[in-house]
Parts: structure tokens; C-alpha cells; sequence
């Protein structure tokens, strides 16, 4: 069983993916279709949700070495370059083959948090955006990560 800390950001990432998918689900073939960023390239609501995919795979293989004692993200990590390869692999997929995979990748995440070890969440590994910071903050970037582009996305399919 899970340490508290380790609990609490299970609990927020399931709460997360929750809503989600819960929104995303709902959406219409028309919304998917909608640009939510025009630059640098347009990306649909569709897009947005294939970068959900690849971001939370990514980020685990990140958070799974930091908390094994590595390093995380390489010193200059080419962050838009990784969002540009995966647009462009992801493309062809359709929502609802992207929404089911976004939850198995997710549940990967929890499934590999249940052994967590709460004091592996003081150490310190590199975060693609934020730099240096402690595995928990890199966890719980996770979570605001996707809440940060669901609140836009939300006003771009207002």
C-alpha cells in the first residue's frame, strides 16, 4: 500500500483523468476537429489528445528513471521537436482509439505508483519544461500538465 504522499497524487492523477476523459468523451466529431493552438502548427482538439497520449508516456519513462536514481530529461531536451514527431506519428488515430489508449497509458502510471517509495519522492530529476525539480513535482506536473490545455481547450470549444 501506498505512503500518503504517493496516495494523494494517485488520487489527483485518477481525479484527472477522470474528468478527462469525461469531457473528451463528449465531444462531437465537429469539436475534434477544432483548432485549440494555431501555432505553431494547428492543433485540433483531436491533436491536443494525442499529445495527452504521448506526453503521459513520456513523462513515465522520465518519472520511472528519476525515481530509479536517474537523471530524467537530458540537459536541453527538445521538447517541441518530441511534440512535433509525435503529431505527426499520432495523426492517423482516431479519438476514440486515442481516448482508450490515454487511459491504459494512465493506468500504467498508478499501476507503477502503487509501489512507489514515498522517500523516492524527494529525489531530483529533470523536467523537459520546468528543469531540475523533485520526482514529486514531476508527478504532479503530470496532472497540471493536462489540466493546464484541458482549460484551453475548454475555451476554444465554448
Amino acid at each position: 500500500m501506498p505512503g500518503p504522499r504517493v496516495a494523494a497524487l494517485i488520487a489527483k492523477l485518477e481525479k484527472g483523468q477522470r474528468k478527462t476523459q469525461e469531457i473528451l468523451s463528449a465531444l462531437s466529431d465537429e469539436q475534434w476537429k477544432q483548432v485549440v493552438y494555431p501555432d505553431p502548427y494547428a492543433w485540433t482538439a483531436r491533436d491536443l489528445l494525442a499529445h495527452f497520449l504521448s506526453s503521459e508516456m513520456e513523462l513515465l519513462r522520465l518519472v520511472q528513471d528519476v525515481a530509479s536514481g536517474g537523471d530524467g530529461a537530458p540537459e536541453g531536451y527538445d521538447y517541441d521537436g518530441f511534440n512535433a514527431a509525435e503529431h505527426r506519428r499520432l495523426a492517423a488515430e482516431a479519438p476514440e482509439a486515442l481516448l482508450a489508449a490515454l487511459a491504459e497509458a494512465r493506468r500504467k502510471t498508478i499501476d507503477w505508483m502503487q509501489s512507489l517509495q514515498e522517500d523516492h519522492l524527494d529525489r531530483l530529476g529533470r523536467h523537459p519544461a520546468l528543469g531540475l525539480v523533485t520526482l514529486e513535482t514531476l508527478i504532479t506536473a503530470m496532472y497540471g500538465h493536462v489540466l493546464f490545455h484541458m482549460r484551453d481547450a475548454q475555451r476554444a470549444l465554448a
